[in-house]
């Protein structure tokens, strides 16, 4: 057995969390109000797994590590922050909670604006974080595996607000 294959039996046992992104506001979201997304810091960071052979001395380790969360609107009625929809980590973090007191017009690093309401339904939100995997070997041997992206929905009910002006 290769060291490679020891890596690639590692890689299907990664323990890899689900993407489940935090919101502001929380609940319903608002037409044309910035929605800010994020990802808990504490469970999306590198991981690793190690497959070895027995009485062999032959090891293989192999890492997954988060570099970017795209997220799907899931509607065209939707401008996304920033406008690719790609947020990348900065400082270990994907995304910033958006902290009280915290301006209206402020845009979010990473989030959303819906321009319609969603009516009586909700928004399919999608949210796709892409890990970084490579792998070592006790032969020296190592490289990069195909990047890994998982993802999730969740639902976005978007209301209006109405108002009357005088």
């Amino acid at each position: 057995m290769s060291p490679r294959v020891l890596a690639e039996y590692a890689y299907d046992e990664l323990p890899v969390p689900g993407t489940e992104i935090e919101m502001a506001p929380e609940g319903d979201t608002k037409v044309n109000l910035p929605t800010w997304v994020w990802l808990d810091k504490a469970k999306f960071k590198k991981i690793s797994v190690t497959a070895s052979l027995p009485g062999t001395g032959l090891s293989a380790t192999t890492t997954a590590e988060p570099i970017s969360m795209k997220i799907a609107p899931g509607t065209t009625d939707a401008e996304t922050y920033p406008a690719s929809g790609e947020c990348p980590i900065e400082d270990g973090k994907i995304g910033v909670p958006r902290a009280k007191g915290t301006p209206a017009d402020t845009l979010p690093p990473c989030g959303v604006k819906y321009l319609r309401s969603s009516g009586d339904g909700s928004y399919n939100l999608q949210a796709t974080l892409t890990w970084k995997i490579s792998w070592t070997s006790t032969t020296g041997e190592g490289g990069d595996l195909p990047a890994g992206e998982f993802g999730a929905d969740q639902q976005v009910a978007v209301e209006e607000i109405q108002s009357i002006n005088r």
